[in-house]
C-alpha cells in the first residue's frame, strides 16, 4: 500500500500517469515507424540538464541558467547562473536538512541520501520532452525508514527543480507519522549584497489569509507568517491561496511551491530567525499510519531561481501548471468594458436607483452595470427580495439595461447556505429552502455540525453531483432566465473539508478538491449560453484559490486597500493568467482609504492611473441622482465627474488592459515603481511616486524599445516629454503621483 498527499493525486499516482504516458507514445513511435513517413530517419535531440554524482560534496544538476546542489541531507541549493556568477540567496547551515517527518510527535531529521550512486534517467513528465529525472536512496537509522529523494529538472523550465520525496516504512511495526516537511531552505540577501541585512529583501507569500494583508512585503526583521493553504483560516473563513513563496533581490531571486493541480491543504510558513536569516519550507500534516512496507509521497514541489521579481516565479509556475493539464479561460472583447457596480447604494439598493445611473454611464463610456449584494432573500436560495426587487423587477432591470445598450452583471455567492445559524451586517439568517429540502448536501466538521465558511455561513458540498447541478440550474436562470450577461461570484476562498458520513467520501478533502468543479459549471454554463458573457470572481482582501482561478475571464484585485495593492495584483495576476489576461482594478474609490477607525475606512479614492498603466479594467460604483447623505462620499459630484469623464475616455481611447503587459522592472528596487504594456506596435510606460501626494523628480528608464529614436508624450496630460533613443533610453521627468506615456518611432 502507498500513501500519497492526497487520495486523488499522490506523487505516486502522477508517476504512474507519467510512466503511461510514455508507454503510449511509444506506442504511437513505433506505429509511425513502420510507415513510409516515419521511415525518414531522425537526429535524436538530447537534454542539455548534466548530473554529476558526488563522491564527497553535492550532487551537481546543472542547466543552462542554473544550477542545484543537493546535499547528503537532502538539501537543495539553488543557484542563479548569469552574467557570469553564480548567485544563490540559499544559505544552509552545516549538515542541514531539506526536510524530514514528524512520527508520533517526535521530529525525525537523521535522513543521509547516498549521492555515489543515484539512478539517472530521462524524465518523461508533462513539463517537455527532455529532461533529467534523479532519484537518490536514503534512509533514517532512528526511525526505521527508507527515503526516496526524487529531482525532476527539464529543459523547457531550467530555472526550476521539482523535488518529490517518498518515505516507507521498511521496518516490522506501524509508524504515526503526523508531519512532513519538503523544500526547506534558509534565505539571506547579505550573500548577494553585502551591505543588507540577511532577511532585507522583497517576498511574495501566496496565501489567502486576512482580508486586507498584503501578499507583498519587505521582510522586516521580526517575522513570522504560517502561510496556511487550501484549507479554511480558523476563525477567519478566509482560505485557498496560490502554494508560492517567492523572495527576491536586485540581482536574484528564489521560489519554493507546488505544481500539483489540486488545491492541497498544506502550510508555506516564513519566518525571521534569531540570525536574521529567513526559513520557509512546505509542511504537511498527514496524521496517517504507516504500515510495514506502506509509503507516503509528497506532492511534486519545485525550488526555482530567476533574475526579477514575483512575476518571474509566477510566471514559470503558471506555465508548468498548463503543462500539467490546468487551463486558464481565455478572455473575451467584453472582459475588458468598465464597468459601474451598484454597491455605492449598498445592501438595499433598488431598480430606481440603478438605472437612474444610465445617463452618466453613457456619458463615461461605460457598458457594465452590476447589481451587488443583498437583492435576494436567503444565500442559497437567491430569490429575489420582495421589498426592493418584487415581482419579475429584477429580470426588468435587466431587460432594461439592455435597451441602453449596457450589459447586466449580477452578485452572488456559491455553495453557501443559511441554516439558522448566526447573521451579517445585512440581516439575520434563517433556513434556506435548499437545506430545508436536502439537508445531506451540506459539508459536515469532524464534530458533525456543519461548516462555517466566511460571514459564518454552512456551506453544500461540490463534489455531490446533484449539487453541481444545483448551480447549473441556478446560472441558468440567472443568465437565461433572468437575462444578466455574467457573474461578480464574491467572498470566494476555498472549502472545508467535509466529514458528512452520507457522502461516502474516500477523504475528507474530497470536498476542498471538487470546489473547482462547480466553479467550472457556473463558468462553461455561463459561456455556452452567452459568449460574450463575463463571469468575475473576488477573493474579498486576498489571493485567489488555485482551485477556481481557471474558471473566470476576468480577474479582480479583490478589495484592495489602496492604489499599491491595484498595481501589485494587477501585476501577479497577468503573471498567473497570462500577459493579456482581463483584470479588473476593482471599484477605483478603493485606491485611497485613509483609516477612520481599527478595520474600517473612507473610499475616497480617485486614482485611475494605477489601473489604466498596469494594464487592468477600469472600475467605479459612483452614485448618481439620489441625495440621500448616506452615499455622499462616493457621490458623483461635479468635480469628480470632470475628472472621472477624463479618465474614463482615456481608458477606452487606449484600451491598454488588451495590451501585452512586459515584465521588464523589478519591483522595490527599481526606482520609481515602473510598468510597461506593448499594445499596436507601441510601447506604453507608468511610472509611481513612492506615495501618491508625493513629488518625484530623477531619471525614468524607458525599457524594451527597439532601436530607434522615440517620442515621449505624457498622454494623462497631454504633454510632449522630448525625445529618446533606444540605445540610451533614460530620461528626466518630474511628476506627483504617477506618470503616464506613450512611446511613437519618430
Amino acid at each position: 500500500m502507498r500513501t500519497g498527499f492526497g487520495w486523488k493525486a499522490s506523487g505516486y499516482q502522477v508517476l504512474v500517469a507519467a510512466a503511461c504516458s510514455l508507454v503510449l507514445l511509444q506506442g504511437c513511435e513505433k506505429q509511425q515507424a513502420s510507415s513510409p513517413v516515419a521511415s525518414v530517419p531522425k537526429v535524436a535531440a538530447i537534454s542539455q540538464v548534466e548530473v554529476a554524482p558526488a563522491a564527497t560534496g553535492p550532487l551537481v544538476v546543472k542547466t543552462k541558467d542554473a544550477e542545484f546542489d543537493v546535499t547528503p541531507h537532502g538539501y537543495v541549493q539553488a543557484f542563479l547562473l548569469r552574467d557570469g556568477q553564480r548567485l544563490t540567496l540559499d544559505d544552509p547551515m552545516a549538515d542541514a536538512s531539506g526536510g524530514g517527518v514528524t512520527l508520533a510527535g517526535k521530529p525525525v531529521r537523521d535522513f543521509v541520501l547516498d549521492l555515489t550512486r543515484p539512478a539517472v534517467t530521462e524524465a518523461t513528465g508533462k513539463l517537455g520532452t527532455l529532461g533529467k529525472r534523479i532519484d537518490i536512496s536514503g534512509h533514517s537509522a532512528a526511525s526505521g525508514l527508507d527515503e526516496t529523494l526524487t529531482v525532476e529538472v527539464y529543459d523547457d523550465f531550467p530555472g526550476m527543480a521539482l523535488v518529490t520525496t517518498s518515505y516507507k516504512n521498511a521496518g516490522a511495526k506501524d509508524v504515526a507519522l503526523d508531519g512532513v516537511s519538503t523544500q526547506e531552505h534558509r534565505i539571506n540577501a547579505s550573500l548577494v549584497d553585502a551591505k543588507v541585512a540577511p532577511h532585507s529583501l522583497w517576498s511574495f507569500e501566496g496565501a489567502s489569509f486576512t482580508w486586507g494583508q498584503d501578499e507583498i512585503l519587505q521582510i522586516p526583521a521580526k517575522f513570522s507568517r504560517p502561510n496556511l493553504m487550501g484549507d479554511v483560516v480558523p476563525k477567519q473563513g478566509t482560505g485557498g491561496g496560490i502554494p508560492v513563496n517567492a523572495f527576491w533581490t536586485a540581482n536574484v531571486g528564489e521560489a519554493i511551491g507546488h505544481i500539483e493541480t489540486l488545491p492541497l491543504v498544506l502550510s508555506l510558513p516564513v519566518s525571521v530567525a534569531a540570525d536574521k536569516r529567513i526559513q520557509t519550507s512546505l509542511t504537511l500534516a498527514p496524521k496517517t499510519i504507516l504500515k510495514p512496507g506502506d509509503s507516503f509521497a509528497t506532492p511534486r514541489t519545485f525550488v526555482a531561481v530567476y533574475h526579477g521579481d514575483f512575476y518571474e516565479p509566477l510566471r514559470t509556475y503558471s506555465l508548468a501548471l498548463q503543462k500539467e493539464g490546468w487551463t486558464v479561460a481565455k478572455p473575451n472583447d467584453q472582459d475588458y468594458g468598465i464597468a459601474w457596480c451598484g454597491w455605492g447604494y449598498e445592501f438595499n439598493v433598488t431598480p430606481a436607483q440603478m438605472l437612474g445611473t444610465i445617463p452618466k454611464l453613457k456619458e463615461l463610456g461605460i457598458k457594465w452595470a452590476t447589481l451587488d449584494d443583498r437583492w435576494f432573500t436567503t444565500y442559497g436560495d437567491w430569490d429575489p427580495r420582495p421589498e426592493t426587487f418584487p415581482g419579475d423587477s429584477i429580470k426588468k432591470m435587466a431587460d432594461d439595461f439592455h435597451k441602453e445598450g449596457i450589459y447586466a452583471q449580477l452578485w452572488w455567492y456559491p455553495l453557501v447556505v443559511e441554516d439558522g445559524h448566526g447573521k451579517w451586517e445585512s440581516h439575520k439568517y434563517i433556513v434556506s429552502k435548499v437545506v430545508k429540502e436536502h439537508p445531506d448536501w451540506l459539508v459536515l466538521g469532524k464534530d458533525g455540525k456543519p461548516a462555517r465558511v466566511f460571514r459564518d455561513l454552512a456551506i453544500l458540498d461540490p463534489s455531490l453531483p446533484e449539487v453541481q447541478e444545483y448551480y447549473k440550474k441556478l446560472t441558468e436562470k440567472f443568465i437565461r432566465d433572468w437575462g444578466f450577461d455574467g457573474h461578480k461570484l464574491d467572498n470566494i476562498y476555498t472549502v472545508p473539508a467535509c466529514y458528512n458520513p452520507k457522502h461516502h467520501h474516500k477523504s475528507p478533502q474530497e470536498s476542498t478538491n471538487a470546489m473547482a468543479d462547480v466553479y467550472r459549471v457556473i463558468y462553461q454554463t455561463t459561456r455556452a449560453l452567452k459568449p460574450e458573457s463575463v463571469t468575475q470572481i473576488c477573493p474579498c482582501g486576498t489571493t485567489p484559490n488555485l482551485a477556481w482561478l481557471g474558471s473566470m475571464d476576468q480577474a479582480v484585485t479583490a478589495d484592495p486597500v489602496g492604489a499599491v495593492q491595484v498595481r501589485r495584483r494587477i501585476k501577479w495576476y497577468k503573471a498567473l493568467l497570462g500577459p493579456n489576461a482581463a483584470v479588473y482594478g476593482d471599484h477605483v474609490e478603493l485606491s485611497d482609504m485613509p483609516q477612520t477607525k481599527p478595520g474600517q475606512y473612507r473610499e475616497v479614492g480617485r486614482d485611475f492611473a494605477s489601473t489604466i498603466g498596469t494594464g487592468g479594467v477600469v472600475g467605479t460604483k459612483f452614485t448618481w441622482g439620489d441625495n440621500n447623505p448616506k452615499f455622499a462620499k462616493v457621490a458623483l459630484t461635479p468635480d469628480k465627474e470632470e475628472h472621472w469623464k477624463k479618465w474614463t475616455a482615456l481608458y477606452n481611447s487606449k484600451m491598454l488592459s488588451k495590451g501585452e503587459f512586459k515584465d521588464l522592472y523589478v519591483y522595490g528596487y527599481d526606482s520609481p515603481e515602473a510598468y510597461a504594456i506593448e499594445k499596436d506596435g507601441k510601447m506604453y510606460y507608468a511610472f509611481f511616486s513612492p506615495k501618491a501626494d508625493a513629488a518625484w523628480k530623477g531619471k525614468i528608464e524607458l525599457r524594451g524599445l527597439p532601436a530607434g529614436k522615440y517620442r515621449v508624450h505624457d498622454y494623462a496630460n497631454d504633454k510632449d516629454l522630448g525625445e529618446v533613443d533606444a540605445a540610451s533610453p533614460s530620461m528626466v521627468a518630474e511628476f506627483t503621483g504617477s506618470l503616464l506615456v506613450e512611446t511613437t518611432r519618430e
